[in-house]
């Protein structure tokens, strides 16, 4: 790869600055704190509603403030600070997927059902009461959705519409408006239109106690601001060694140092607040593998979702409002459900499953985020098919065999993959997932395949790999592996020729046939343009006129059927298929476009090979000369340089697909 001129790097560094100043700009938050009666006068009127959301309504709303401010979502950036909580902020939840796009990609499904839970909880169902649990295999995705969530809290906090306050230097963060005495709290119901819920911890009971005399209009208030360095709202559990965990990592303990300076270890004073329920109070903690802990761990932090309190030694009930978020694997969770002793447990778990991808155009935008972040890839170039290549392997490995006649792995894979496949309509796509709706727990996992390549690329002394050196590497890591069984490690490199002949061989083979004829794209349009004709006239039962001779004849039922055979389109399936093409036409035509290779993908691979079998001969006669005369040397070269002008090959691999494309034309 050529370095950057020191212009434009410079330039993007301003650029960079640039970014930076204008994230700043919008992300500078104003900073208040006064005491409560101040609170009660300037910061209350207007904002009631939103400083009296609960954890999951703020978190509900966070997701929806991504979903107007992403490009191109509806909506202003500022907000009238009400929030979603009132009704007036994304009401539909339209959008509130928009925070995980930005990572995750091919998981919709379990997104949609993870913001439904949010949009329930938000909404006071019983779904609020439940620890949300994400299950699924190993690299999936599920620690990422957590991050974004806390990453989401931490950023909506710095503006208007998250702006939350709480009472100067508590520990857990508690709402200002917990201060209200509970006779006073239907007068504030009535004066408001909102229902106070939280209660003071111990802290603040005795810090209003002992430095204010009880007169709560004195107690000092602030804004916060989300940070999970800062504890602030933001906590994340992950237990160590089972035996030896302890409650207190989550609850906090008697500070012994603190006992002696306020002599009763029942002094709040003399307790550490360090518990990550503390942290986490007011907005979300994370628990990574969350069944590993101890049976008491869950119990704690399930009646801490379902009462929202929790009971430590010396006090009473301490009230904490926050969101818990759980994730673990499937062996663990199997593990789980043959104690029958949690059968209660999972009665409190809203669980959610967390499969990999099933479709290998969203498995290699998976390698495409992690390859650009990985430095040993920054110099090296992969053809335009290696990453996809893979991909085709890893969903082959996820996918169960089916039973249906006439559909095999390849053609399956291509359905999840949204692509047309002959005697399968879309709609047949649900009832295939509805008949293994365990299908994506298992197989190789992205971080497999991203390894694989990193040590292929660490081996070669080449800044180029090719789409078949990454499947030696894939080759070489499954032969290596110890944890696979001999049956499992043969299964695996079958998925890896048939990705290569199902897969690789088309793509490769159609990226030379475009590269070796200039004019492709126009000649496949006109033939597109004369199938499109024929198939009219023989639907309708008319006749065309012969663009040569002028005369009329019967549509060309040869030339359809040479189209159509090379998708394999039967005799029998010919009218289906022929009406769907004009119908799709004509919804082209009504919109005012063109029909074209783009508006239908099966009559694209059709006719481009169709094209590809007309010019097979001169395809070979170019690339297997052993000894090419001049002419032949020309289009060779001519070749290779439109594969790494136009279709993202470099030299090497734009070489060895020429290469590969001649020994597939000599074997068949």
């Amino acid at each position: 790869m050529t370095s950057d001129s020191p212009r434009g790097s410079s330039q993007r560094g301003e650029n960079f600055v640039e970014a930076l100043s204008a994230y700043s700009r919008f992300h500078r938050a104003q900073h208040w704190s006064g005491t409560f009666g101040e609170f009660l006068r300037t910061v209350v009127p207007g904002n009631t509603r939103q400083l009296a959301r609960s954890s999951h309504e703020y978190l509900w709303d966070m997701l929806n403030w991504f979903g107007k401010t992403s490009p191109g979502a509806n909506g202003s950036n500022t907000g009238n600070g009400n929030g979603a909580a009132n009704g007036n902020a994304n009401s539909e939840g339209a959008g509130s997927k928009e925070l995980f796009k930005r990572e995750l990609f091919g998981i919709d499904e379990p997104l949609g059902r993870i913001v439904d839970y949010f949009k329930a909880a938000a909404a006071g169902s019983d779904v609020g009461r439940r620890l949300l649990l994400l299950l699924g295999p190993p690299s999936g995705g599920k620690s990422t959705m957590a991050i974004l969530l806390k990453r989401g809290l931490e950023e909506y906090s710095h503006t208007d519409e998250g702006a939350m306050y709480a009472l100067q230097g508590s520990p857990m963060h508690e709402s200002p408006l917990n201060l209200i005495p509970a006779s006073l709290r239907g007068e504030f119901r009535d004066t408001y239109g909102v229902e106070i819920k939280g209660e003071l911890s111990p802290w603040a009971r005795d810090r209003l106690e002992r430095e204010f005399e009880g007169d709560f209009l004195r107690m000092p208030v602030e804004r916060i601001f989300l940070s999970e360095a800062s504890r602030v709202g933001v906590g994340t559990y992950a237990p160590h060694d089972p035996t030896t965990a302890d409650l207190a990592d989550l609850v906090g303990s008697v500070d012994l140092s603190k006992v002696a300076q306020y002599g009763d270890e029942g002094d709040p004073r003399a307790w550490s607040w360090s518990g990550a329920v503390y942290a986490a109070s007011r907005g979300v903690l994370e628990m990574i593998e969350i069944l590993k802990v101890k049976r008491e761990f869950l119990y704690l932090l399930l009646t801490l979702t379902q009462e929202k309190n929790v009971k430590v030694s010396r006090f009473p009930l301490i009230y904490l409002d926050e969101t818990i978020l759980a994730h673990t694997n499937l062996a663990e969770f199997h593990k789980f459900l043959q104690e029958k002793e949690n059968e209660a447990l999972l009665d409190r778990m809203v669980i959610v499953k967390v499969p990999y991808t099933l479709s290998y155009f969203e498995e290699s935008r998976i390698y495409n985020k992690l390859v650009s972040a990985a430095p040993a890839f920054r110099d090296v170039h992969l053809d335009p098919h290696a990453l996809k290549l893979a991909a085709v392997f890893a969903v082959l490995t996820r996918l169960y065999k089916p039973e249906r006649e006439g559909l095999d792995l390849s053609k399956k894979l291509r359905l999840y993959a949204g692509e047309s496949v002959e005697g399968f309509p879309e709609t047949e796509i649900t009832r295939l997932r509805a008949e293994a709706p365990e299908e994506g727990l298992t197989g190789v996992s992205p971080r497999f395949i991203v390894n694989s390549i990193s040590n292929a690329i660490t081996r070669t002394d080449k800044k180029s790999l090719t789409s078949m050196e990454v499947l030696l590497a894939l080759k070489d890591s499954i032969e290596t592996d110890a944890r696979m069984d001999a049956k499992a490690k043969k299964l695996w490199i079958d998925y890896l020729v048939l990705a290569r002949k199902d897969f690789y061989n088309r793509w490769v083979k159609e990226d030379v046939h475009r590269a070796l004829f200039a004019s492709f794209e126009d000649e496949a349009q006109q033939l597109l343009d004369k199938y499109l004709d024929e198939v009219e006239a023989s639907l309708d039962h008319r006749e065309v006129t012969d663009p040569i001779t002028g005369e009329s004849r019967p549509a060309d039922e040869r030339f359809l059927r040479s189209v159509e055979d090379k998708i394999k389109v039967s005799e029998s399936g010919k009218l289906t298929f022929r009406q769907e093409v004009v119908r799709k036409a004509m919804v082209a035509y009504k919109a005012g476009e063109k029909f074209t290779l783009n508006s239908h993908s099966r009559m694209r691979e059709a006719i481009e090979q169709y094209l590809f079998e007309e010019r097979r001969d001169v395809l070979r006669l170019v690339t297997s000369a052993a000894r090419p005369d001049d002419e032949a040397r020309k289009k060779i070269s001519a070749v290779q340089d439109r594969l790494t002008s136009e279709y993202g090959y470099d030299d090497h691999s734009a070489k060895e697909a020429l290469s590969y494309v001649t020994t597939l034309l000599a074997q068949e």
